[in-house]
């Protein structure tokens, strides 16, 4: 799946956790692709930031706005502050997301209410937000996981959950959008080469035989499928694994 440079020219975008791995490539392929990018954080302000600069230098207006998905208020309001800042919210990729990975019966309820928090209601509140702002033409596109559609080995409980609530809010959202002009649709990346899950890291080796190609991706693979989504029209409610085949 390609696009061809430009598809997004006049569109505003924002990515939540946007300053590195999959969201800043996501930022910068929308940018390429002719968007105006706004790109959220919390702690990572110099790599937003850097973001930001890159963009510009790309000729579109950019902009970092500090956000924690897992407070409510502060992820309603990023989508208000983006329509602010860029005139207008076209575009929204909910990439920010924890994972906490550990035995079940380890898993803390501190540990419950703050990936639900931020994997599940504050992707809710964006989006929320987001449609709210959106004219015809809108497009709101989840990033996933490959762990909704398999999961490999212990450990992943709590994190599968919250991602698996995303499938049917996605699909949720394109029933009631629809009618707006509006898609919904959801990316599930495989194992992919970040500073959070590096493709020299420990288990590394292991995540890599677990796929199809027998590799880790690599963030602009996926970055590709959500800004083909950003631009494709009839396409709604549907569910896309950029995966190297870890669910085949």
């Amino acid at each position: 799946m390609t696009t061809t440079y430009g598809t997004l020219n006049g569109k505003a975008a924002l990515v939540t956790g946007g300053s590195r791995g999959i969201g800043a490539a996501t930022a910068l392929r929308l940018a390429r692709d002719g968007a105006d990018v706004a790109v959220t954080y919390v702690n990572g302000k110099e790599a937003a930031e850097d973001v930001v600069r890159r963009i510009e230098a790309l000729g579109r207006r950019a902009v970092a706005l500090r956000a924690d998905s897992g407070d409510a208020e502060e992820a309603a309001r990023a989508a208000e502050h983006t329509a602010q800042a860029l005139g207008r919210l076209d575009v929204l990729v909910n990439n920010a997301g924890v994972g906490v990975l550990g035995p079940l019966e380890g898993l803390t309820l501190a540990d419950v209410d703050r990936v639900l928090a931020v994997n599940v209601r504050g992707v809710f509140l964006t989006s929320q937000a987001a449609a709210a702002r959106m004219p015809s033409g809108g497009r709101i596109i989840t990033i996933g996981t490959c762990m909704t559609q398999r999961v490999p080995g212990p450990g992943g409980t709590l994190y599968a959950t919250s991602k698996a609530a995303l499938i049917g809010l996605t699909k949720a959202l394109a029933r009631e959008l629809g009618g707006r002009g509006i898609t919904a649709n959801i990316v599930h990346p495989g194992p992919v080469d970040t500073d959070m899950n590096p493709a020299d890291g420990p288990s590394a080796a292991d995540q890599a035989a677990m796929t199809a190609m027998g590799r880790f991706g690599a963030a602009h693979e996926v970055a590709s499928t959500v800004a083909y989504l950003a631009a494709a029209d009839y396409v709604t409610g549907a569910e896309f694994a950029v995966d190297g085949g870890f669910a085949a």
